[in-house]
C-alpha cells in the first residue's frame, strides 16, 4: 500500500514536470483559494474592527462633520478621534459652518469638544477625511473636490468613501453605528466614578459614551421617532458609561429668548388644513430655532404632520417633521421643491430639511425668495398630502 502511494505522488509529479502549464494552473489556483480565504477572513471581521484597523493603517486623518454640526455629528467626530487614538493615528475633528443651537453649543462646551473650523479644501488637517453623519463633502470651497477616505453615517445619499462606506438609512443617528463599532472591538465603557486603569482591556471613555448616548436621544427625540432596535440597543451598551450630571447639563440648556418667540410665532401663525400643519415664521437671525419650532408643533394635537419655514438672509429654510404613516417628510419636501432653482430638500421619513436659496433681481441690487410664500405653502400641503 505505502508503495502503491508513492509511485501515485511520483506519478503525480511526473506529470506536473511534462505540463508545464498545468503547473501554472495549480499554482494559480492555490493563490487564488489563499486570496479568497483572507477575503472571506476580512469580511467576516465586524464592521468595528474593520474600520478600527483602516484606520490603523494612516498616520493621520481629518474627521470632517457637516455644515453647523448637531450634537449626532459632534459625538461621531470625537467617538471616530477615540477609535484612532488607540490606534496611535493623529486625529483633527473639523467642520464648517457654526455651531449654533443652545443644545449644541452645551455639549461642545459641557464634553470639552475640540473642533477645528475650515473655509476651504485647503485648511483640511489630513489627506485622508472621514466624513461622519453625511456622505458627500459641502459647505466649503473645494468641497466637491474631495474625494473621502471613509464615510460614516445614516442619512440617504448618493455619496461613499475610497475605501471605506457605511451608511445605515435604517438607523436613527449616526452615533449608534459608532457605538456599535465600540462594541465590535469589545471596548468596554468606563463607569463615570471609576478611573480607567480600574478598567482592563479595550475601553470607551465616559466623555465619549456621554456624547454618543446623546447624540441618539437628539436625532430620535429621546428614542421617540425614527429609532430602531439597533439605536435602543446602542444607548443599552453605552449607558453604564454616561455621566447623567453631563448628559442632564447639554439636554436642559438656556434656551435663547428668539428660539421662544420663533415656537411661539409657529403656534400662533400656523395654517392647518385637516391633520396637516404649515407655519411661517418670517425673519430670523437663527435659523436652529426653525426645527425647534417644528419640534414643537408637531406635538399639538390633532396634528400628525407640520412644515415651519424662515427666512434668512434671503435663504427659504425649511423643516419638517411628521408622525403619520402617510406623510415621508423627507419625500415631501423635495417634492414640494423638485422644480425650483436653487432649491435642495430631503431627509427620513420622520423628519426633513430643505433650502430655498435667494433669486436676484435684473438689476442685481435685491435677494427675493424665489416662490412667493402663499405658492410654497399650497405645495407643502399638497406635498404632505400626496398630490405633487
Amino acid at each position: 500500500m505505502a508503495q502503491a502511494g508513492v509511485r501515485t505522488i511520483e506519478t503525480g509529479w511526473d506529470m506536473l514536470a511534462a505540463n508545464p502549464r498545468l503547473v501554472v494552473a495549480v499554482a494559480g489556483g492555490a493563490l487564488a483559494l489563499v486570496a479568497a480565504l483572507a477575503l472571506y477572513r476580512r469580511l467576516r471581521r465586524a464592521p468595528g474592527e474593520r474600520f478600527r484597523s483602516l484606520l490603523a493603517g494612516r498616520e493621520s486623518i481629518s474627521v470632517l462633520l457637516h455644515p453647523n454640526p448637531d450634537a449626532d455629528a459632534m459625538a461621531a467626530g470625537i467617538a471616530v478621534a477615540e477609535l484612532a487614538e488607540s490606534v496611535d493615528t493623529d486625529t483633527v475633528v473639523q467642520y464648517t459652518g457654526q455651531v449654533r443651537r443652545q443644545e449644541n453649543r452645551a455639549f461642545r462646551t459641557v464634553l470639552d469638544v475640540e473642533l477645528d473650523r475650515i473655509d476651504h479644501v485647503s485648511d483640511l488637517a489630513a489627506e485622508a477625511v472621514v466624513l461622519v453623519d453625511h456622505n458627500a463633502a459641502r459647505g466649503f470651497a473645494g468641497a466637491d473636490g474631495v474625494l473621502p477616505f471613509a464615510v460614516v453615517d445614516h442619512h440617504p445619499g448618493e455619496g461613499g468613501g475610497e475605501a471605506y462606506t457605511d451608511v445605515r438609512t435604517d438607523y436613527g443617528a449616526t452615533a449608534s453605528i459608532l457605538a456599535e463599532y465600540f462594541r465590535d472591538t469589545g471596548a468596554t465603557p468606563i463607569p463615570p466614578d471609576a478611573h480607567e486603569t480600574e478598567v482592563t482591556g479595550a475601553t470607551l471613555s465616559t466623555r465619549t459614551a456621554t456624547g454618543l448616548l446623546y447624540g441618539i436621544i437628539s436625532d430620535t427625540n429621546r428614542l421617540t421617532r425614527g429609532a430602531s432596535a439597533a439605536d435602543f440597543a446602542a444607548a443599552a451598551y453605552l449607558q453604564p458609561g454616561v455621566d447623567e450630571d453631563n448628559l442632564e447639563r447639554i439636554a436642559d440648556p438656556a434656551v435663547s429668548t428668539e428660539a421662544l418667540d420663533v415656537k411661539a410665532r409657529a403656534i400662533a401663525g400656523r395654517e392647518v388644513r385637516g391633520s396637516f400643519a404649515v407655519s411661517d415664521v418670517g425673519r430670523v437671525s437663527n435659523v436652529d430655532a426653525i426645527p425647534q419650532a417644528a419640534d414643537e408643533l408637531v406635538g399639538l394635537e390633532g396634528v400628525t404632520a407640520v412644515v415651519v419655514l424662515g427666512e434668512r438672509e434671503g435663504t427659504v429654510h425649511l423643516s419638517g417633521r411628521s408622525r403619520d404613516d402617510r406623510v415621508h417628510m423627507g419625500r415631501a419636501l423635495e417634492a414640494a421643491v423638485d422644480d425650483v432653482n436653487d432649491a435642495s430638500a430631503g431627509g427620513h421619513a420622520r423628519m426633513g430639511g430643505g433650502q430655498i436659496g435667494p433669486q436676484i433681481t435684473a438689476d442685481g441690487s435685491e435677494a427675493v425668495s424665489v416662490l412667493g410664500r402663499d405658492e410654497l405653502i399650497d405645495r407643502l400641503f399638497d406635498a404632505m398630502d400626496g398630490e405633487r
